[in-house]
């Protein structure tokens, strides 16, 4: 522990943004579906966003395991587990040819457990050693994961023209071997503070107003959380915002090109030249305002958070993704316009993965907040299921039916979850004083396993 005695905390942040570039792979996702849905693979459009709904599904599920694994084993350890599985995922891609469910076991199962192996630690160890600023941490810790779809999009796609240059295949290769050295190298600083330890300046004052902000100092096992109902109305809300956003990342490049494209032609250009026009903007907004947005939302709504309380910041993302979702189709009528709308979504769904783990932290404690993450983080593999697919039926029924109005639907689904979920924001507050007693344990048997691992 003596590194951790003389570590800058700083250094914390560095690591968690390295590691988060490598996990943030997964929002590229985009950038291959196009060469994905052509010769010789010829995927649908359903089909390439069950590969990325099957990789945030897994994700999301490992998570909890990771929260229990971070609990026993050096959180450093398992940060390596999970980038070394991410970038051996990637690299078997590189072997399975042109099979759908090759593609489903190695980028959505074997990649998508690597995240979820690797995701929670730089949160669980970060908010350890910024108990004074959880939502900035969170949010920086997590910004990475945004700026790193915007690193590997723009590698893969126009800067860079990876999949131009060497295929599909061959990216996947070349992707997986940098995850994992970057994972390694953020890895040496996942290291717990020493017991006891307060940031600078931390004094009696500044723990009563932390907690005054936060709604208190309680301390839940996850056991004691997921008897609460504040547990889930927070899954409730984390399904809608995540729902909202990994459908728009899945679907993003697709749905630009269809409806930029009859923008264009009305412009008189030859229909060629239109869908070149709408492809050029499409990835555009993806690679540049989405994914940048992206990361800053992240930032910035941990920052806001920290001024105006979780519950504020909360309600004020929902509804600002609900208006945005509800009008979006019509916002994408016009290049500057879908530009726009892309980066609003863009910079509210970031703000999901700076608010919920700060939340979670607030309303069940700081000392469990890596396994009781991830089970609030398995609303995200919900949504992860629900937005891709139900994006990619709808584009694939706007294509069959020849009706771009069936993109509609999609965004207008999304829109009513974010509303209920902007609800029950409103709605929430601390819950009450932990269960002092598990059930399923006989009388006197002490409940300490989790609580003395999350010393180490």
């Amino acid at each position: 522990m003596a590194t951790a005695k003389t570590m800058n905390r700083w250094w914390v942040v560095l690591g968690a943004i390295l590691i988060q570039l490598a996990l943030g792979a997964i929002y590229s996702w985009s950038v291959f579906t196009k060469a994905l849905t052509s010769e010789p693979y010829a995927f649908s459009k359903t089909q390439t966003q069950i590969i990325f709904s099957v990789g945030l599904a897994t994700f999301a599920l490992v998570m909890v395991v990771a929260g229990q694994l971070q609990s026993r084993l050096p959180p450093r350890a398992v940060a390596l587990l999970g980038g070394w599985t991410l970038g051996l995922g990637y690299i078997l891609a590189r072997f399975v040819g042109t099979s759908f469910w090759g593609h489903v076991l190695t980028i959505g199962l074997v990649g998508g457990a690597g995240i979820g192996l690797a995701y929670v630690i730089p949160i669980a160890v970060g908010v350890r050693w910024f108990p004074d600023r959880k939502g900035m941490l969170t949010g920086l810790a997590v910004a990475g994961f945004g700026f790193g779809a915007f690193l590997w999009i723009q590698l893969a796609g126009n800067l860079g023209q990876l999949i131009a240059r060497l295929g599909v295949a061959n990216v996947f290769l070349v992707y997986g071997i940098l995850f994992a050295l970057l994972v390694t190298v953020g890895a040496i600083w996942m290291v717990n503070p020493p017991e006891g330890y307060t940031p600078p300046g931390w004094t009696s004052e500044t723990a009563a107003r932390v907690a005054k902000k936060t709604g208190g100092t309680r301390e839940f096992l996850p056991w004691q959380m997921l008897r609460t109902r504040q547990f889930y109305m927070l899954w409730l809300m984390f399904v809608a915002g995540a729902m909202a956003g990994l459908m728009v990342i899945g679907i993003i490049k697709l749905f630009g090109i269809e409806r930029l494209t009859s923008y264009y032609e009305a412009a008189d250009l030859p229909p060629e030249q239109a869908v070149k026009r709408a492809e050029v903007t499409a990835e555009l907004a993806m690679a540049i305002f989405f994914a940048l947005a992206n990361g800053l939302g992240r930032i910035g709504w941990g920052i806001i958070s920290d001024w105006i309380g979780r519950k504020a910041a909360l309600v004020a993302m929902l509804i600002s993704q609900t208006i945005v979702m509800a009008g979006f189709y019509w916002l994408a009528a016009s290049p500057a316009l879908f530009c726009v709308g892309t980066c609003w979504i863009g910079f509210n769904f970031g703000g999901n993965f700076a608010l919920f783990p700060a939340a979670t932290a607030d309303l069940f404690g700081n000392k469990n907040v890596g396994v009781n993450y991830g089970w609030v983080f398995t609303a995200y593999g919900i949504g992860g299921i629900l937005g891709p697919i139900l994006g990619g039926f709808f584009g694939d029924l706007a294509k069959s039916s020849q009706r771009l109005e069936a993109w509609l639907v999609p965004f207008w689904i999304a829109a009513a979850g974010c509303l209920l979920g902007t609800v029950l924001a409103a709605l929430l507050s601390p819950p009450e004083s932990a269960p002092s007693a598990k059930p399923s344990l006989p009388a006197g048997e002490p409940n300490t396993r989790h609580e003395a691992a999350a010393q180490r």
